[in-house]
Order: C-alpha cells, then structure tokens, then sequence
C-alpha cells in the first residue's frame, strides 16, 4: 500500500454538567482509543482479509506519528517502507466522543491536525526507492491519495509502468484524473462529479462519467461507489454493470468506507478475481462496514459468512 497515513484519534467521556463557562457540555475523560486511518484504514482493512501486505508512506518525528506505527506493528504489518519525516506533523484526525457508561458514544466534536509534505523534501527520494522495492514485488498495490503529498503521480507512473500486469488499484479524494496509467480507480459520486465538472444523476449519467475517468486514466477499471444507490463499474470493453447497495441503506457510520472499498478490491484482483466478481465483494464488505462506529475493518471470516449468506447475489 502506498499513500498518505492519518491517525484516527477517539477520545471518549461521560456527560458530567454543562460548562459554566460556554454552552456546552463537559465530558468526564474514560479513555482514547488510536487506530489507523486514511490510506492506514485501507492497510488494516487488506490485513483483516489476511492478506500479506507492507506500507510505503511518511509519519512525523511526532507523538501522533509514533503511535500510529504502533498501531501498524500490533496488525503485524511490515514497515520498512515508512519514512519519518523531521518536523511533519503526522496527519491526525481526533474525535470526542460523549455517552453515559452504558450506552453507545456519539461524536461531540472533532479537529483536525493537517500538513502537507515538503514537495522538494528528502523524503521523496526515500519513498520513491522503497516503492520501487515494494511494487516489484506485490501482486497490486493499493494507492489511497488523501491529498498531504505522499502520493506523488510521476513516481507512480514511473515505476507502476514498468510492471503494468501488477493490479495499481487507485482511491484519490481531490485528483482522481491525475494519474494516468492505474489499472483500477475507485471514487464517490462526488469525486466523480468534481471530474466530470457535471452532476450526475442516474445510472446512465453515473456509468458515462466513469467511462470518462477509465479513459482518462488508460484504467481497465473503474468502481464508482455511490452511497445508498450501491456502486457502478465499468470496463474496457464491457457494458456497465450496476450493482445494488448490500444490506440496509440506514448506515450507522460511513467512516472509512472508501479504504474498506480500495482494499477489497485490490486484494480481490490480486487473488486473480474478475473485475465485477472483487467489485461485489467490495460492495458486500462496504455494507458491512458502514454499520459499524467509528474507523473499522470487515474481517475475512465476516466478509465470507456475508457472501454464504448472500449465496454470492446483493
């Protein structure tokens, strides 16, 4: 997995009285919870399904940063390729979380703690060499573009096309038609949108937007995930085919979504699955997830159980 790392802070509390001092509420603290977030959740998620993986991305010589390398190294997902970047703050994103002692905690308020990467830094000749090592030898490679400047277009093209067979499976929030030369994108509707410069309204409209983005990118694919509606995917050389939401449309939290998405579907073609086959099964554990609070991850024995149940149809 290559891609821009965050942290995904919760604090939680019990409502104790509102302040005195402003309209809110104050939260006795019970504990903080760090797991992986960003391109970080996508890694997570890829070793749920037990697949092998290892990361090339950047932490700062920071509090944050340490912690998320700790919370890599309990998932026992290989690190060499993460650098330390001196004076980066690690992309942190904290959520406080209020609720009595025995019911489910809701979000209260949340920060964000956000730089971007020196463009012209030293780290982009680490990341370039660990990714060089990495790609040669990994059956796909999950790309998560969460915009702080870790993922850089040329280096992918650079070294991606010197193995085009590899599966470079793509998820980038603010430039999704930047890098030519993936093999697989996965946007939201509106991500897809900001591409297209257009709403896009219905199917049709959704499925001529993604064949615009998989020509744009020279893609063999492109899975376009589209909330409730379910998702679209398009192929070189097929029909578009749509795929129904799995599960109830009333989700209990879309956080981290998008990574559970990107890792199931590059382990799925990396595992030699056709494109519409990893993309139902993508669509399954995306449903999953959203019933779930909070930065979370769909096991490979839970995403199996679903597809029993389903008997492989939405």
């Amino acid at each position: 997995m290559y891609g821009d790392l965050v942290l995904d802070r919760f604090i939680l509390g019990t409502p104790k009285r509102i302040s005195r001092e402003a309209p809110v509420i104050i939260l006795r603290y019970e504990n903080q919870r760090d797991v992986p977030g960003g391109g970080a959740n996508a890694l997570a998620n890829i070793a749920a399904l037990g697949a092998r993986v290892s990361v090339v991305g950047a932490v700062g010589d920071d509090e944050p940063g340490a912690a998320l390398r700790a919370t890599l190294d309990r998932l026992d997902i290989a690190t060499d390729g993460l650098v330390t970047v001196p004076g980066y703050r690690t992309p942190t994103k904290v959520r406080i979380l209020g609720g009595g002692p025995s019911s489910l905690k809701h979000q209260v308020a949340r920060y964000d703690i956000e730089d971007r990467l020196d463009p012209d830094g030293a780290w982009r000749t680490e990341i370039a060499r660990h990714f060089a090592r990495e790609f040669d030898r990994a059956d796909a490679v999950a790309v998560s573009d969460y915009g702080y400047g870790c993922v850089i277009p040329g280096t992918l093209q650079k070294i991606a096309g010197t193995k085009a067979a590899t599966w470079t499976c793509l998820d980038s929030r603010h430039r999704i038609g930047s890098f030519a030369g993936v093999a697989a994108a996965t946007p939201n509707l509106e991500e897809l949108e900001v591409f297209c410069g257009r709403r896009l309204s219905g199917d049709g409209d959704v499925a001529a937007g993604a064949e615009e983005l998989r020509k744009r990118l020279g893609a063999r694919c492109v899975l376009a995930t589209r909330g409730n509606q379910g998702m679209t995917l398009v192929e070189t050389g097929r029909e578009a085919r749509h795929i129904p939401v799995f599960g109830t449309d009333q989700v209990a939290d879309v956080t981290g979504a998008g990574d559970t998405v990107l890792a199931v579907l590059a382990v799925a073609l990396a595992s030699g699955a056709a494109p519409f086959d990893a993309a139902r099964l993508a669509n399954i554990a995306a449903g999953l997830v959203v019933m779930k609070l909070g930065t979370a991850t769909v096991p490979v024995a839970e995403l199996r159980a679903a597809v029993t149940t389903t008997g492989g149809d939405e």
